[in-house]
Formats: structure tokens, sequence, C-alpha cells
């Protein structure tokens, strides 16, 4: 098997994916991954594949990552011989071709490449906002060359149906998490708050995001005002690409939200990307998303209410079912989003018990085992059919 990812840099359909692909590879499925970019600048940050941890968990896992190279300046859909080469080296040897969400079909769709069946997998709820990549989509699909779509939430499925993807070709396998790392800690939870300087007793909200638009930073920002301003032994925690002082656009909104009460700023701590996500979530009791549009079934909501965190959300892809009964969806109103802070934080024990009802569903093992169903079912087809005239 080969996924082809657009890139390696900080974000929750890389980490899924990736867990994926190390989850089928330790099952006994023989898999590589192509990187077409060797870095990425997202989020106000560069972001080298080396130094990826998606990249260094599939590289210990014994994983073969290979990249064309490419970085800041290359013309978008614009391959060169050596590039193309390069990837009909690494399809041949594949049965099935893997592609992490739609933009490497740009490249899939090359005339040259070994014909592979292609599983496309599908991460968003918004796909008219992914540009030329959706069209690259309708390409493959009319070509034939997607053999699957999966999409990680329902909202993903009726969204890209609604675009034009057949609806025989998309099959829904929601997001799971490791439920050995992803657990209620209290040690690590303790641990966490002495080194952050946070109280024991005092409620934390963690907000886990890239600093892009669709996770509306700002609203989430006006909401943290409206809450430390009432709730005086509050802390927040903002973590992800882009979530530092080094961000100026990120330093932009804390400004404009808190820029007349600087002291309520003190108790908000900007972590960046972080590689103890488990730890972060666990040291909470809420975890938070403000999004006004994109997400399907977000992973940081999956993760902390596994560690423990009740979940607040806005009402956007599969949020609604992720927390139903297990937290709070809110309106895009701050001070109602803060209001619902007060409530998750302060009913943490009684949500407890769903919560813990929920691993099963939310189960690593159940999502990859569902991913391998479907691939040795593509993979017995494509043994069955006649041999694809090539590109």
């Amino acid at each position: 098997m080969l996924s082809v990812y657009e890139g390696f840099f900080s974000g929750g359909a890389r980490i899924v994916h990736s867990d994926v692909v190390m989850g089928l590879h330790e099952g006994g499925q023989r898999h590589a991954v192509l990187s077409i970019n060797g870095e990425m600048h997202r989020e106000a940050t560069t972001q080298r594949m080396e130094d990826d941890a998606c990249y260094r968990s599939l590289t210990a896992a014994g994983v073969q990552v290979s990249t064309l190279g490419r970085g800041l300046g290359a013309a978008p859909g614009a391959f060169t011989g050596p590039e193309l080469a390069a990837t009909a080296r690494a399809a041949a040897g594949a049965d099935v071709v893997l592609s992490l969400k739609e933009q490497p079909l740009g490249l899939l769709n090359q005339a040259g490449l070994p014909r592979r069946p292609v599983v496309v997998c599908l991460h968003r709820s918004d796909p008219e906002n992914q540009g030329p990549a959706l069209d690259d989509l309708r390409r493959a699909v009319a070509d034939g060359r997607i053999a699957a779509a999966i999409c990680c939430a329902e909202s993903t499925r009726a969204a890209y149906e609604a675009a034009g993807v057949p609806a025989g070709l998309l099959h829904v396998i929601p997001n799971g998490v490791d439920l050995l790392r992803f657990r209620p800690d209290p040690a690590r939870r303790a641990l966490l708050r002495t080194a952050l300087g946070i109280p024991q007793d005092a409620p934390v909200v963690v907000f886990a995001a890239r600093y892009a638009a669709m996770k509306n930073v700002p609203l989430f920002l006006r909401a943290a005002r409206a809450w430390l301003g009432r709730e005086r032994g509050g802390h927040v925690l903002m973590c992800g690409a882009g979530m530092t002082a080094a961000n100026p656009g990120l330093r932009t909104d804390i400004e404009a939200a808190l820029g007349d009460e600087p002291r309520l700023a003190e108790r908000i701590a900007l972590l960046g990307v972080r590689r103890d996500m488990e730890t972060l979530y666990a040291a909470a009791d809420v975890v938070t998303l403000t999004s006004s549009s994109g997400e399907a079934a977000p992973l940081s909501l999956i993760e902390g209410m596994m560690c423990g965190a009740v979940p607040v959300a806005t009402d956007v892809g599969d949020c609604a079912a992720l927390v139903a009964g297990r937290g709070h969806l809110t309106p895009h109103d701050p001070n109602a989003i803060a209001l619902a802070w007060d409530e998750a934080a302060a009913q943490r024990a009684r949500f407890a018990p769903a919560l813990a009802r929920s691993r099963e569903r939310f189960s690593r093992t159940r999502m990859i085992a569902a991913y391998a169903h479907l691939i040795e079912q593509i993979h017995a087809g494509a043994d069955r059919a006649p041999l694809p005239e090539p590109f």
C-alpha cells in the first residue's frame, strides 16, 4: 500500500491517517508513504517533514517515508519529469494507493503513472473550500480511478455526495484514538498543572487547534475574555500550529480581545505544537472548539473526551453527534460559549460515566479494522477485475 500526502504538518487529518497507516502496517499489510512536499509553511509556521511527529512515528514503526522534496515556491499542479518518475516507482510497488485528502489527486491524476485503485480519505465537511482539489477529485472519479472514498464523519459523506461524488463510493469510518494513550490520568493531570503553575482545583479549558480561519480563534478569545473575567481562578491552554507568541496574527487577535484587560491574558498559556496531548487533555476540565466551518469529526474533541475532559463545541460537521450526552453544543456567541464552559467544568463528574461508556465507539482498534476490511475488499476486487488500460 502507498499513502500519498500533500506534506507533513500538524493537524488532525494527518495524525489520524498516520495512525491508520501504522496500525495497518503492524497488522500485516505493507505500507509506504510518499510526501509531495518536503516542508510546508502554514499557520505562520515552517514545518520540515523530518521534524514532524507523524513522520517520526511512521519511520519508527518501520514505514518507509519518501518525498518529492517540493517546498516553498513550487508551482502547484506542475510536476517535473523526475517527480513523476519517482511517483511512478512508488506506485508501481503498491496494490492500492491511499490519498490523504483530495489534494494529492493533482499528482495521482497525471498521465503515465501505473494505474492502481485509489482510495481517497476525506476529513472535512466543506469540499467547496478545497480549491482545485475538489475538481481533481471529480476528474479522478470520472476517469474511474477512485475505488472508494473514506469519510471520517457523516457530515463529510453528505457534503461530498452533494458535491457530486457518487454515493456508492462513499464509506464512513469514524475517527478513533489509542485508548491506552488517551485516558483519564490523575498523575499526568497533577504534573502538568504543577509545571504550568495552575492550582490543582482550578478549572482549565483547553483549545487544541491550528491557527486557521476555520477554527475561529477570535471567537474563542472573546469567549475566553468573558470566562476569565467571571472565573477568577480559571486557566486557558491554547496549543497547535501557530498557537505561540511568535505568531503576529495571534498576537493581534489577543490584543483585540483582551487588550484592555491584560491581566486576563496572563492566564492564557500559548503552548504551540505539543507531543504530549494526552497530558494536556488529562489536565483539563473542558475541551473546546469554536469553529465556523470545515470540521468533520474533530480529533481534539475525541482525544479530550477520552481523557475525561467535557467537550464544548459549536454546531459544525459532526460536532453535535460527538458531544450529544457528553457535553454541550453552543451557538457562535462568546457569552454562550463561556457559560457552557462554566457548566461543563462544574458537571465534569456527572459526564464522566457517559464519557467512559463511549470509549469503544472511539477506539483506534475499531477504526483500523474497518480500514483494513475495506482495503482488502478493494484489493480482492482489483485482482478479479480485468487489467486496466494504462493512463
